[in-house]
């Protein structure tokens, strides 16, 4: 399959044995060779990505530690166990978002309506259970096959049709918010059940200590299975593929993270189940985009349209498909946020949602220019909109000022992320 060269392949693709490589005809990354030259190797590698403008995910690393040590240093609450642990719950719904998000703009594209689909969903559950009186479990399905039905029809359109991403999303932003009012009715507002299946999404807690150390454990333990046997695959096939100690070392850092916030959470009232679930999510949707078929097209299609479909992909589908993986994840948000208000009301799917779950994954690292983003970069992106949220709340900063601090925040990283572009092209990369 042809796969145009602005798309950025994955990073876990380095070289181990350049001269094997080459003997098997496979172009090498040159910047994979330094890591032959031990740590050395590494600086030099990081100077090169520097120059290259290719920072991955650091600059946001770096940003959220500076905010959570600015917050901190203004309320020395910001950084207590109760606080990191509502923080990690709420950004859960907005995070499911962004990862619909994160699909769409690996296409180039954009999709408005995430905001009211997400707004549709939590009514219809509400509609159906507490008005209607059916069972959980089925409202709960039927809920997420709406945001389905909603994102391949808003596909469909774009894809078959041919109206532009933007305008047929505006309109559902539109449509959606509109059935969402009609069928809450004249009430406005629908009171969930407190001890209900949506309700326990984000009031349940794991109490148990070894809940939250066993999945740690099991995260990094399926890390480092996951990168060691890859290499083990590459190495046989006689591609390029990352050194151990490299691997060794990912694994360890990734264990110190995992042990630590495992630890924040048995401070409180342990693991929170919207966690498990957003942490599961994140794992499912990297495998599929990295591992699969499915998500080399997605890449591809990123990368050039023309070219993917010279390919033989058949671009129509997978656009179509993307859009309703976005719909069902708007959805699958939209059951967050509903269960964290525990009612489904006017406003849902309003606001700011819209906004922080674009912002959510641009800010993590997806381009807004296509073929380079992950999910896990959701992860990042809300846990950095959130934690300043939370930070001014403690301040008692007003609304305003959130939304024009965050708006600067996306505002920066659009800026690196064009110039990383910019800069990736004149190295001859892009």
């Amino acid at each position: 399959m042809s796969i145009d060269k602005t798309s950025t392949p994955p990073e876990d693709t380095p070289v181990e044995n350049p001269e094997a490589a080459r003997g098997s005809g496979v172009a090498v990354d040159p910047r994979l060779l330094v890591r032959e030259q031990g740590f050395a190797g590494y600086i030099t590698e990081f100077k090169r990505r520097i120059k290259a403008g290719d920072l991955g995910s650091i600059p946001v690393v770096i940003g959220l530690a500076v905010i959570w040590i600015i917050f901190q240093s203004l309320n020395s609450n910001f950084l207590t166990a109760g606080n990191l642990s509502d923080i990690s719950v709420a950004m859960v719904g907005t995070g499911m978002i962004a990862v619909g998000i994160v699909f769409v703009l690996l296409l180039g594209e954009i999709d408005l309506s995430v905001g009211s689909v997400s707004g549709v969903a939590g009514a219809a559950y509400a509609v159906l259970t507490v008005t209607h009186g059916m069972p959980a479990w089925l409202a709960l399905v039927l809920s997420v096959l709406v945001g389905t039905a909603a994102g391949a029809l808003h596909g469909f359109f774009f894809a078959k049709i041919g109206v532009p991403a933007f305008a047929v999303t505006l309109a559902g932003l539109l449509f959606w918010n509109g059935f969402m009012l009609q069928i809450l009715g004249d009430s406005g507002t629908i009171n969930l059940d407190g001890n209900g299946l949506v309700a326990k999404l984000t009031s349940y807690y794991f109490s148990d200590v070894a809940a939250a150390y066993g999945l740690a454990i099991a995260v990094t333990v399926l890390f480092f299975l996951s990168s060691f046997l890859g290499n083990k695959r590459r190495e046989a096939a006689g591609v390029p593929s990352r050194p151990l100690s490299e691997t060794v070392l990912r694994t360890v850092l990734l264990a110190i993270v995992s042990f630590a916030a495992a630890a924040v959470y048995n401070q409180y009232k342990g693991l929170p189940l919207a966690v498990v679930i957003f942490v599961g999510v994140l794992i499912i949707t990297d495998f599929v985009l990295r591992r699969t078929a499915y998500g080399r097209k997605v890449f591809a299609l990123g990368g050039s349209v023309e070219a993917s479909r010279r390919a033989g992909i058949n671009v129509a589908w997978v656009r179509i498909s993307v859009f309703a993986i976005s719909g069902t994840f708007a959805a699958i948000g939209g059951l967050f946020i509903a269960s964290k208000i525990a009612s489904a009301n006017q406003g849902a799917g309003g606001g700011d949602l819209l906004m922080n779950a674009i912002a959510a994954a641009v800010i993590g690292g997806t381009s807004l220019f296509g073929g380079r983003g992950r999910t896990w970069n959701a992860l990042l992106g809300v846990l950095v909109i959130v934690s300043i949220q939370y930070g001014l709340a403690l301040e008692g900063i007003a609304s305003p000022v959130q939304y024009m601090i965050t708006g600067g925040v996306l505002l920066a990283t659009v800026v690196i992320d064009a110039v990383t572009r910019k800069t990736q092209k004149t190295a001859g990369r892009a």
